[in-house]
């Protein structure tokens, strides 16, 4: 059940980051049962918030494996809400993660073939490998990005020391509160540009570069980088390191987020056009169209196949 916690700061939805921890928890229950061993979250992306989750929900979280390579496992997530008088799922979000099983001693290890055995999985499977090479266009784009002082974009920054409390079973921040954070300082961006009713509607092409160790402190930017008429565009880069070494932190994590601000209609809001002024703010203003025109025809993932059991 969703719980006043999990409530976004406009205090009638469930905020993404918290669904986002759902999801990451489930793929990682999932990633784990097929490879028998420890994994980490390498890559979330189709994350789309296709309707509001209100406190007082029953949730279920949905995950099954549609894809492996070598070392890898692509898992498919569905999140389904009812009112909890009603018992009537319906879905609300859906998306891939891609999680590499690991050794004890943290590297990559091998994991057993997945093999389609129905239309349903064929399909599903010929979806995430349809995405496999886009996938990899979309984080060359994002890692070649340069972020300086130059930009002159609205821009939040969270930093803090990750407490023992986010720790996966690695001893490293759970990928899902790695997720919670950048939902968090997304959110402050897009609040300040256009209200406290901003919410989440798409989150793609989260790369997990290296893990955040306990203690280390961690960098939140998020930074304004492409507005539509109705959409903010957030870029979300984490960095970490060691305290003894403050100014020597690298990147761990990087992402883009949609943001919508809801009317008292229900429905999305113009918000106002960003002003693009230094050459790097127009060079993210590109990056953000591009990616934009590298998804758009891309095949939505047929969740309406995936039926719970």
């Amino acid at each position: 059940m969703a719980v006043p916690q999990d409530v976004a700061a406009s205090g009638t939805t469930v905020a993404a980051g918290s669904v986002l921890e759902w999801i990451d928890k489930a793929a990682y229950a999932c990633a784990v049962g097929w490879s028998a061993s420890d994994t980490v979250t390498a890559y979330v992306g189709n994350v789309h918030f296709t309707r509001p989750i209100k406190p007082g929900n029953l949730v279920e979280v949905h995950a099954r494996i549609i894809h492996t390579g070598r070392t890898s496992m692509h898992v498919l997530v569905t999140v389904e809400t009812t009112d909890v008088r009603a018992r009537e799922y319906s879905p609300a979000t859906h998306c891939i993660l891609v999680f590499v099983a690991v050794d004890d001693a943290g590297k990559p290890r091998e994991v057993p073939t997945w093999i389609p055995h129905s239309e349903v999985d064929r399909s599903l499977q010929q979806n995430a490998q349809a995405r496999l090479e886009p996938r990899k266009r979309i984080q060359s784009i994002m890692r070649a990005a340069e972020y300086t002082e130059e930009g002159s974009t609205p821009r939040t920054i969270f930093r803090f020391l990750a407490a023992p409390a986010d720790a996966n079973w690695g001893g490293n921040a759970h990928g899902g509160t790695v997720m919670r954070w950048i939902d968090e300082a997304a959110f402050a961006t897009a609040a300040a540009w256009s209200s406290e009713s901003a919410v989440a509607v798409y989150s793609g092409g989260i790369h997990f570069y290296r893990p955040i160790h306990i203690g280390h402190i961690v960098e939140v930017d998020a930074r304004l980088i492409h507005t539509g008429h109705r959409s903010m565009h957030i870029s979300i880069r984490v960095h970490s390191g060691s305290p003894r070494n403050p100014h020597d932190l690298q990147l761990t994590t990087a992402c883009m987020s949609i943001f919508v601000a809801i009317g008292a209609d229900g429905h999305a809001e113009p918000v106002t056009p960003l002003t693009l002024i230094t050459s790097e703010d127009k060079a993210l203003d590109e990056q953000a169209r591009t990616l934009i025109a590298l998804r758009a025809p891309l095949a939505m993932m047929p969740v309406e196949l995936f039926r719970r059991p």
